[in-house]
């Protein structure tokens, strides 16, 4: 333990200065030289960073549960959207301890990778057009690219190159839509399946593609007038470039490419997020831009939060809103240092977006959420993702690797704060049409299965 000779305040101005200065992540010592060692996170930060019950003067401790009687002290601590959901909409929020094993913030083989990379002194640079190289000039290897970010850029990139931290990772997922009243408006199933071609743990390219970062598809199996629909984006690793998105409409029977601005529009009926919000990053870097770090600070949030792989289909118990089914149980920790880091869609000129927040959690470099706000500079959707390892008690999912637990988003909230609709989706063991969740598979078979247009018409056809 460190002496406690530093109060809060301190360490929030310490980690003001750092944005001031152009400085890493860390006040005791630089995060990246705490990561490099395998010491315990706690090494890089002031006690008084980490404790819940300084951060509040003891108002609010771990095992606490935030409501509306008790939600004040923690205000400064929340986004201002999730803030309102505890103080108006029957929200709870649970305290846990803060994580300080690095090891358990990843996937074990994007931790591995990164590790290697710092000892090895691999580190990324951006090429003259803006885009992630390898000193020598090659596409990026795999885990993080800038385990220290200083800019923007850098933190943008950390999170656009790898999305789901692994090869391959398929997610089983129920979305239901909540009308503001809290009765539901819509429920589908999906399957939502990435292929990284580069900045891969194995080190490869796959199939040769050069030119390409990632393939993704999301293909709806429930409800019935959705069930067969299916997206394709393929990604160029020229992050300027825009993704090709092809849709197979079982309806139509055919194939149909869409239009680069469908990213700002719901793929299907009542749903409030777009292509553009998952990740943080659901548009390639480029096309983005003015990417700014407006504030370091701690802040509470689903960071390593947890997996009910102990309930049936890990479900969790849901709460709140009109009917009391509008949010998941979630538990949130305080973590020490996160990055507000703000962006517009300089490439998009006709996008109903002016600007996003997004909340990045400067130890492993993933989001807890980000804000979407509209053309008026209103907050319009809060896109929440609880990330964490999938081990409960006993039960454990085990990740690419096989060795470690998987490590991966369990739930997102995507809330609509001006319209108060809500679209509450998790990751599930499996959906409808008995897909399942997978983090291990054969890539060739999924690039079959999933990646091209002769693929998403073969399963909108089953």
């Amino acid at each position: 333990m460190h002496i406690k000779k530093y109060d809060f305040n301190y360490g929030r101005r310490q980690l003001m200065k750092n944005v001031a200065a152009g400085a890493g992540a860390g006040v005791l010592m630089p995060l990246s030289k705490a990561f490099a060692n395998e010491m315990d996170v706690g090494k890089a930060y002031p006690d008084e960073l980490m404790s819940i019950e300084a951060a509040t003067k003891g108002k609010i401790k771990v095992g606490d549960i935030l409501t509306s009687a008790n939600v004040e002290h923690v205000k400064h601590l929340l986004d201002p959207i999730i803030y309102d959901q505890v103080l108006n909409e029957g929200r709870k929020i649970k305290i846990k301890a803060p994580e300080t094993n690095f090891a358990n913030m990843f996937p074990g083989e994007f931790y591995e990778a990164t590790l290697k990379n710092v000892h090895s002194g691999n580190r990324a640079v951006f090429d003259a057009d803006g885009n992630v190289r390898t000193k020598e000039g090659t596409g990026w290897v795999g885990g993080l690219p800038f385990p220290d970010p200083k800019t923007g850029e850098e933190v943008q990139a950390n999170m656009a190159m790898s999305w789901g931290r692994g090869d391959y990772n398929q997610y089983a997922i129920n979305d239901t839509v909540f009308n503001p009243d809290g009765s539901k408006a819509y429920s589908y199933d999906l399957v939502w399946a990435e292929l990284q071609v580069q900045a891969r743990m194995d080190g490869k390219v796959f199939r040769d593609m050069k030119d390409l970062l990632r393939f993704q598809t999301v293909y709806f199996t429930a409800t019935q007038d959705v069930a067969g629909s299916s997206f394709l984006s393929t990604w160029y690793y020229d992050q300027r470039k825009f993704p090709e998105l092809y849709g197979y409409l079982p309806q139509f029977r055919r194939i149909r490419q869409f239009p680069t601005n469908q990213r700002f529009e719901p793929l299907i009926p009542g749903v409030t997020w777009f292509l553009s919000d998952p990740w943080a990053a659901g548009d390639p870097m480029l096309t983005w831009g003015d990417y700014k770090i407006i504030e370091r600070k701690p802040m509470l949030g689903a960071f390593n939060t947890v997996w009910r792989g102990d309930r049936p289909n890990w479900i969790p118990e849901a709460h709140g809103g009109g009917k009391g089914e509008t949010f998941w149980d979630t538990e949130f920790e305080l973590a020490p240092e996160v990055i507000v880091l703000e962006s517009r869609p300089t490439g998009y000129p006709r996008a109903p977006v002016s600007k996003r927040h997004a909340y990045i959690d400067a130890r492993n470099c993933i989001y807890c959420g980000n804000i979407r706000f509209d053309r008026q500079d209103k907050p319009w959707v809060s896109f929440e993702t609880g990330f964490g390892q999938y081990k409960y008690g006993d039960k454990v999912m085990m990740g690419a690797d096989g060795k470690t637990p998987a490590w991966s988003w369990v739930y997102v909230m995507s809330y609509d704060a001006q319209t108060k609709r809500m679209s509450r989706a998790l990751h599930q063991e499996e959906c409808a049409g008995g897909w399942k969740s997978v983090f291990r598979a054969d890539n060739e078979e999924m690039y079959n299965t999933f990646f091209t247009q002769q693929a998403i018409q073969r399963l909108g056809q089953v």
